[in-house]
């Protein structure tokens, strides 16, 4: 029996003297070292007790050892848990009650204040700090070098990745070895990787677009990877002469845009610049295409499924859209029970080989929010186009109801993003003693923007129950580590607003 993800993305590297990694230094590590690495981790995990569906939870900076515990946690059949740095030992208690690992990966300086958690969850403790230092490197130094890794299936668990959890408990999504193999697969092929490409890898590894998008891809088809320990635009313009493609959120993009060396010329070489995580605003569409002629490709994914659509490699790239189904993957539009014409609004369904094998110890939620013909019910709001591009309109959670009637956020947005001065907006619905919901925009902007004069400038473009009923200036929206706005602290923060209306 194979080990399928082992087998397509690391066991290809050995014998491979060229370049996997280049570090900001100008370092490289070449293909056949760092799977040696990773056999010497994964020898390491073995003597630490990890049995083959054994759960290791991995709380580390973004590093070359940290990308190594990955495959080595493939390497000897484990589940890989990878969690938000940006979590804390009180918040970690969830974690690792619920994914229950064997092993847990911390950085040194925390290992102290977590020591006392993984104990009480049976976790054994190993450190791994950003240099790449620690007990986890202490062992593999006398650890083999070669690994015959543990056999598993297509259908078994390679990876649980947890929810943001910005309503609710955060939940753990069952990620098989088809799910990543197949969705990486896909990628590789749309977006035409090949061995020639040296992928410009800035995002984070403890997230699906940095780990299992960026990361599997590069390794499926034989790339390299500039590997920076984040995002930093001076740094990222310095070393893009190396690469041919970028993969980002849209705040790099943004980022990059306030960089005078970002122009055509600096971008020549490249060839593919990708997008995903939150929406890429049509005006950051617009302005990056006038200064570097290059086109920014969108595409659309979750934690759950990997992901599902993309806007052509060929072909027109429409801003405001995240394209079409990737081969493979079935998109619908639903609404009311039943699958809706294009140009309808309805939820986003899913269902393929990237869609994952359900919520880690939740049948009851999976069963939820699965169709009984095998789609996944995504919480995304959406249509298709007459020329079949997927438009993302908002999340189901986010729809506004006021007085009944149904107000899609996002095309109030889009007249409000419009506006001069307004950098970017939020709309959200607030109770509301007379319409249940009222819509209430927030604005980042200057703070010299007029709130009710921007509110003015839109109102002859949409119906009366469409207009935000007020509105606020903010200097920006709050977002996540992916850069998505969290509108679920909009609405707390003002959820008072019209309480004396």
């Amino acid at each position: 029996m194979s080990n399928p993800l082992f087998d397509a993305l690391f066991a290809p590297l050995a014998g491979r003297p060229e370049p996997l990694l280049i570090l900001p230094s100008g370092e490289t590590i070449g293909g056949d070292a760092f799977l040696r690495m990773v056999a010497r981790l994964a020898h390491v995990f073995r003597e630490a007790g990890v049995r083959p569906g054994d759960r290791i939870a991995a709380q580390v900076a973004k590093s070359p050892q940290a990308l190594a515990a990955y495959g080595a946690a493939l390497a000897a059949g484990a589940v890989f848990v990878p969690l938000n740095t940006a979590y804390r030992a009180g918040e970690l208690g969830h974690f690792l009650g619920d994914a229950e690992p064997r092993l847990v990966l911390c950085d040194g300086a925390f290992a102290a204040a977590l020591a006392p958690l993984a104990a009480r969850h049976g976790a054994a403790l190993l450190t791994l700090n950003a240099d790449g230092s620690g007990d986890l490197a202490d062992r593999a130094a006398a650890a083999p070098d070669r690994i015959d890794p543990a056999p598993r299936g297509p259908g078994d668990l390679a990876a649980i990745l947890y929810t943001s959890g910005t309503t609710g408990r955060s939940k753990g999504a069952m990620l098989t070895q088809e799910n990543l193999h197949s969705n990486a697969a896909a990628l590789a092929k749309i977006w035409r990787f090949t061995a020639a490409d040296v992928l410009l890898h800035a995002l984070p590894i403890y997230h699906t677009h940095g780990l299992f998008v960026a990361t599997n891809v590069a390794l499926l088809s034989g790339a390299a990877m500039i590997f920076l320990p984040g995002f930093d635009a001076a740094e990222v313009m310095r070393l893009m002469p190396q690469a041919t493609a970028m993969m980002g959120v849209p705040t790099f993009y943004t980022r990059l845009l306030d960089e005078p060396a970002l122009t055509r010329d600096a971008t020549a070489h490249m060839r593919l610049f990708v997008s995903g995580s939150a929406p890429l605003l049509a005006e950051t569409h617009a302005a990056f295409a006038a200064r570097t002629r290059h086109v920014i490709l969108e595409r659309y994914g979750m934690t759950e499924t990997g992901m599902n659509t993309s806007n052509p490699y060929d072909g027109e790239r429409r801003a405001g859209t995240v394209g079409f189904p990737l081969p493979g993957v079935d998109v619908r539009i639903v609404a009311e029970g039943a699958e809706v014409r294009s140009g309808q609004i309805g939820g986003i369904e899913v269902r393929g080989p990237n869609v994952f094998a359900g919520y880690w110890r939740m049948p009851d939620k999976t069963a939820e929010e699965m169709t009984a013909d095998g789609f996944f019910r995504t919480g995304d709001l959406g249509r298709f186009d007459a020329d079949g591009y997927l438009h993302i309109v908002g999340r189901q959670k986010d729809l506004v109801i006021t007085g009944g009637l149904n107000v899609y956020p996002k095309e109030v947005e889009l007249l409000l993003d419009a506006l001069p001065g307004v950098r970017e907006s939020a709309v959200i619905g607030l109770p509301h003693p007379d319409l249940g919901e009222a819509v209430f925009a927030v604005l980042a902007a200057e703070a010299t923007l007029d709130a009710e004069a921007a509110l003015a400038a839109i109102r002859d473009s949409l119906a009366r129950f469409k207009q935000p009923k007020a509105a606020v200036v903010v200097e920006a929206l709050p977002r996540n580590a992916m850069g998505k706005v969290q509108k679920a602290e909009l609405r707390a923060r003002y959820a008072g607003w019209f309480a004396g209306a």
